[in-house]
């Protein structure tokens, strides 16, 4: 196990109730921190659709998140 900080962003904050939770999880890549947080706050969000940084650099769903790691979550932006 270890334990990581989530930062959510727009839908996700609302979703969350909070913008920032600490969490305890042995979840090993983004998409695993991203698929717990999505079912921990019953998002239907689908993975193609948002961003993922680690440590405030942007990454890619199978990036690795080590103990310690601040995992950046933000959902679709609208606009046009």
């Amino acid at each position: 196990m270890k334990t990581i900080t989530v930062r959510y962003f727009a839908l996700f904050r609302e979703q969350a109730g909070t913008g920032e939770e600490r969490l305890e999880t042995a979840a090993s890549t983004a998409r695993e921190v991203f698929e717990a947080t999505r079912d921990r706050h019953r998002s239907s969000e689908p993975l193609g659709h948002c961003k993922v940084a680690i440590n405030d650099e942007m990454a890619d769903w199978d990036s690795p998140v080590t103990d310690g790691d601040v995992v950046l979550l933000f959902p679709p932006v609208g606009g046009g």
